[in-house]
Parts: C-alpha cells; structure tokens; sequence
C-alpha cells in the first residue's frame, strides 16, 4: 500500500483532501489554475499518469461507442484515479456568455462519472461554470472549495492566486511559440485541441515526428485567446463552441506565418467535423491536411501521410 493510500484510510478530522485530475480533456488548459487553486488551500493532488494504449483501452471498455476517442480516454485516466484519491475533479462548464459554449460533452461528464461508479466509494467533485445563468468562473471555484469545508474568504484569494500564476504560464507559452515562428527552415501549424495534439499517445507521436523530419510545428491553440476571438469572429459570427473559436482565430491570424496546416482530430468529435470543413471551404490557398484519428489508427498510415505532406511542401519551397 502506498503512502497515499495509507493517508485515505486514516479518518484524520484533519487530514486535508486528496483530489484527483484525470490528465486528459481539460486538464492540459486548466492545469496550472486546478493544480495551484488546490494547493494553495492545502488540499494535495495526485494526477493520473500519461496516457498509454492500456489507458485507452480501458476507456474505451468503460465509454459508450457513440463518445469521441478523447472521451473515451478520459474515462480511462479517471479510472485510473479510483480509490486514490478522496475527489476526482470533473467540471461541468456549459459556457462563457452568449455564442460562447463549450462543446456538450462538457456538461453531462460529471453526472456520467458519478453514474459508471456509482456502485463504488469514489466521490467526485465538481464546479459549474454557466454565465448565461449568472456562474461566473471564480464563483464557481469558491462555491466548490465552500463544499470542501473552505472559508469562501480563503477559497477567493486562492482562486486569485491561482488565476494569475494560470495567467502567467499562459503568457510564457504564447511568448515561446511566437520565437518559434521567426525560425528559418520549414513551419507547419497544427490547429487542434490542446488534449488531443497534446496527448502523449494520440498527439505527441505526430509532433515528434514532423520535429523529426526538421519540421517547427506550431500550435494554433497556443495564442493570445482574446485576439483569437476576434479573428474567429470575423471569419464566423456564429461559430458556437469558444474552444473550436480560438482555435479558428489562432489559425486565422498565423496562417500566413507558416507552410502549411494540419487539421487535427478525433472521431467523431461534432464540433471539428463541422469547424475543419468551414476552413478547408474557405481556405486562402494554404496547404492543409485533415488527419482524424480513431482508436483503431496505427501509426504507420499517419506516417506515410505525415511524410507525403512534408515532401510537398518542401517541393513547393524548391527544396525537393
């Protein structure tokens, strides 16, 4: 048994929780602002481990077929959080005003968690976000830690704190990534969402193998979040979902920066089917390639599409 375990089974009045983050969906946007909002109260956090074909697998067992890969990886790292932890966080965030929603996945994962394990001892913790009704984020956060047994008083000057070192870690990865794109020699963008292009299985091997071929992969996600709104929002007024509207605005603003792009995803994710299309439509001439990923997707095939893409854009800056 080891010493987390021990901790969970002493009773301790004041023992301070242990919460669990599944390192999947949100975790890779809200790390920093979950990990040092807990911290800072005192509470400690224990994070699943990388995600693996295990983790997949066991994900997949667990999710219904209709859900989309990284859902389904999702419920393969909580999986691996049971009993581990006092809480396992899964937030419910509907949206952030008007025209500014977060695909729907989103608002059933908790009340989906809490039914598959329902049978078990495994509590789950959660924070809603929903502007339109009035829920702001730092409302949410502190009427989370008041459940947990915190002074709001305290839980508001963590979230604060936690909030600007999330706003701070932000800003060095958006600094990093506008140095990437002054470098000579070929740049590819991948537009994607952070948990997917981010993942260790699914994402990383297809950003470790364009690095490979001397290739400076830039991230559409990673870029000043309200600009991208903006540009989002003169490409398409009505686009609904606000993390397929940074994506969008990112790729927008930095097109023009790189050789080409790649349209990163995972079946059947909704909100990409609808998004990649619109931007392959109204593409501006630049070389795309739309890579979908599935749970069934070997790395050979992405490979050989991978190199064939390089190879014409090398051809196309007179390097071939």
């Amino acid at each position: 048994m080891n010493h987390l375990a021990k901790k969970l089974m002493t009773g301790s009045k004041d023992r301070k929780p242990v919460i669990g983050l599944p390192r999947a969906l949100l975790y890779e946007r809200y790390r920093v602002l979950w990990r040092s909002f807990f911290q800072e109260l005192g509470a400690e956090v224990v994070i699943s481990p990388p995600t693996t074909l295990e983790t997949m697998e066991r994900g997949t067992a667990i999710a219904i077929d209709e859900m989309c890969l990284s859902s389904k990886i999702f419920f393969g790292h909580v999986d691996k959080l049971i009993g581990k932890c006092d809480y396992i966080l899964v937030p419910r965030i509907s949206n952030f005003g008007v025209r500014r929603f977060m695909c729907t996945k989103f608002e059933g994962l908790y009340d989906v968690c809490r039914n598959i394990y329902r049978e078990s001892d495994q509590k789950f913790l959660t924070y809603n976000v929903d502007v339109q009704h009035g829920i702001e984020e730092d409302d949410a956060f502190v009427a989370t830690a008041a459940e947990l047994g915190y002074a709001r008083r305290e839980a508001r000057q963590a979230y604060k704190k936690a909030k600007k070192a999330e706003s701070e870690s932000w800003r060095k990865q958006v600094k990093k990534q506008e140095e990437l794109y002054k470098k000579d020699g070929l740049k590819i963008m991948i537009a994607s969402h952070s948990y997917v292009v981010s993942d260790p299985y699914i994402g990383k091997p297809i950003t470790d193998f364009l690095e490979g071929a001397g290739v400076t992969v830039l991230r559409a996600d990673i870029t000043d979040r309200k600009d991208a709104l903006k540009w989002s929002a003169r490409f398409s007024p009505t686009m609904r979902w606000e993390i397929s509207r940074e994506i969008t605005g990112g790729l927008r603003q930095n097109r023009f920066k790189v050789d080409g792009i790649i349209l990163l995803s995972v079946f059947p994710c909704g909100p990409d089917a609808m998004v990649n299309e619109m931007l392959i439509r109204r593409n501006d001439g630049m070389p795309i390639l739309n890579l979908m990923l599935d749970g069934q997707s070997g790395m050979a095939g992405v490979e050989t599409r991978l190199e064939s893409f390089v190879d014409i854009l090398r051809l196309k800056r007179g390097e071939l």
